[in-house]
Formats: C-alpha cells, sequence, structure tokens
C-alpha cells in the first residue's frame, strides 16, 4: 500500500510539471523557456555550445548574453507544446535544415556588422545558395567555428581544384604554407573568382612583389594579367605554367622566323652544329629570355628581355 502511494505521489508530481510547461509558467513573455529547460533534453548539444565561443559571456552580444540556445533557435516554447517531436515547433539547422537565406539571415542578425560579411551579398557563395552552417557551426570549439580546417573543408566542394593540388607544380597549400583564404575571401567580394584583392595581378603581387616592377621594359602579358601564361592551383609543368615553353610562347610569338617557326629534326643534335641547337632542352625560349616578367636592359636587350 505504501509502495502504491509513493507512485501517486510521484505520478502527480510529473503531470503537474508537465502541465506547467505546457502552460506556460516556466516560459518567458515571449515563449523563451530557458538554457536548463534545453540543456534538460539536449544535453551533448549543450556542452558543445558550453564549449564555443558563443557561449561567452564576455563578448558583448552574444547567444550567452541573450537568450543562449533560443536566440539562434527561437523560443521553445513551441517546441515544449509538441513535446519536442522531431525538431517540431522549433529553428533546426541540422537534419531538416531550412532554405540557405532563412539560416544565414539566423547568423546576420548578430554578425552583419562584421567587417568580412560586407559584401556576402555579392558573393558567388550566397548566390549558389551556400549557407553559414555549411562550413561554420555554432556548437564548436574551433578556430572561427569552421567544421574542417584549411584546405579540406573548401575541397569538399571544390573537388577540381583538389585535382589541381596534387599536380607536381603547386602553391604549398596542402604543405600547410599558404591557406586558401589567403587568396581568396569566402564572404564575397568586387574580385573575380572572389579573389581577396581588385584583380588577379594585385592578388599575385602580395606574395610576388619582385614581379611588380617598375620595369622599364614591360612585357604585355604580365602586365595585363598573370592569369595568361599561370595556373594558380597546379600545374604539370614548372612554375605553375599554362603550358611548357617553347609551345606557350610562341601562343602570341607566332611571327615568321625567329621565334615563330616551328622546331624540327634540325633542331635537335642530329646534323651540321648550329647555334639553334639549344632549343631543345633545358628552358626552351628562357635560355636567352631571362627577364620575362620585365627587364631595365637598354636598346635592343631590354626590349627582348634578355639579361
Amino acid at each position: 500500500m505504501r509502495k502504491f502511494i509513493v507512485f501517486l505521489l510521484l505520478s502527480s508530481l510529473l503531470v503537474f510539471g508537465v502541465s506547467a510547461l505546457m502552460t506556460g509558467d516556466t516560459q518567458g513573455s515571449d515563449g523563451t523557456v530557458g538554457v536548463a529547460t534545453c540543456k534538460a533534453c539536449h544535453a551533448k548539444h549543450y556542452e558543445s555550445y558550453a564549449g564555443s565561443i558563443h557561449a561567452r559571456k564576455a563578448i558583448p552580444g552574444s547567444p550567452a548574453n541573450r537568450n543562449a540556445c533560443e536566440t539562434c533557435h527561437g523560443p521553445g516554447a513551441p517546441h515544449l507544446e509538441k513535446m519536442g517531436a522531431g525538431g517540431a515547433g522549433i529553428f533546426i539547422f541540422g537534419k531538416r535544415p531550412a532554405d540557405a537565406e532563412r539560416k544565414s539571415a539566423k547568423c546576420l542578425s548578430c554578425h552583419t556588422e562584421t567587417l568580412r560579411i560586407n559584401f556576402w551579398d555579392m558573393g558567388r557563395h550566397r548566390a549558389a545558395g551556400i549557407s553559414c552552417d555549411n562550413c561554420h557551426t555554432v556548437h564548436s570549439g574551433t578556430p572561427k567555428n569552421l567544421k574542417a580546417r584549411q584546405p579540406d573543408l573548401c575541397l569538399i566542394c571544390h573537388l577540381s581544384i583538389r585535382a589541381q593540388h596534387n599536380k607536381q607544380s603547386h602553391h604549398p597549400i596542402r604543405e600547410g604554407k599558404v591557406k586558401c583564404t589567403d587568396c581568396h575571401e569566402p564572404h564575397g567580394g568586387f574580385g573575380t573568382k572572389m579573389v581577396a584583392a581588385n584583380s588577379a595581378n594585385e592578388l599575385c603581387y602580395k606574395c610576388h612583389a619582385e614581379k611588380r616592377g617598375p620595369f622599364f621594359r614591360e612585357h604585355p602579358p604580365v602586365e595585363e594579367n598573370c592569369l595568361i601564361c599561370h595556373v594558380p592551383h597546379g600545374s604539370n609543368h614548372s612554375k605553375l605554367l599554362v603550358d611548357k615553353p617553347p609551345k606557350l610562347c610562341q601562343g602570341c610569338h607566332d611571327a615568321s622566323g625567329h621565334p615563330g617557326t616551328p622546331y624540327t629534326s634540325f633542331e635537335t643534335f642530329g646534323g651540321r652544329a648550329t647555334g639553334s641547337k639549344n632549343r631543345m632542352f633545358a628552358r626552351g625560349c628562357l635560355n636567352c629570355h631571362s627577364n620575362i616578367h620585365g627587364g631595365m636592359g637598354p636598346a635592343a636587350m631590354g626590349q627582348t628581355f634578355v639579361r
């Protein structure tokens, strides 16, 4: 009999507690239920949130200084009314994602004044339906709350670039000396391909300052665009070249006579000795025209980029 009475008392307390949640006795006026209520069911999610930068009260305007979980997921009262069934009545970013615009809007409600977010609306990622949570997660203590390190995170989508990184001539990205964000601005910008500069040349000059000049004799392709001769992510030709000299050079220099004449068996080591034998080994055109990015030489030597 005593056990039955204890059972009735416990059952009454449980029913009273659930009814209190559903009638709003523990709710705020805006429908929030408090972080303790969220933690009671979602302990693992709370622990990961607690270890992230969003849980730091020392940061003004952080979720910890507002409504914690409900800052991003919305008021929890409707979720409780539906007994937490399948994420009903709450905004979730995971298994049943909302559209990209709504998810990004949640983040931008706090981060819209962040300097690197200013051009998000102009970026290719937004136009392609990418949302903040594709790369970032609130429940993380990783740098910038990224889901993975660079370049692995970027290469999840950019598979063709992954293949270029594996070519024999490449920027030291996979070696960890260069990051994708050293050259690209993932949140949008004015440059094409979301480069972190106004043009490809301005971007390249950040590291390759010696190629900027000014030179007394300018090589027109260098002045116009580095990508005329170079591939930025990887190439099977040395120095990230689009093609191997002399074929690369002959793409522009196709006049009759030197240097546009196609190379034949005459330029090999067979037959009588001539001064043109050097075309078929080593660097080809660059054996003589070594100042290919521009030179300071006088007269014909400078004009033809000979050292």
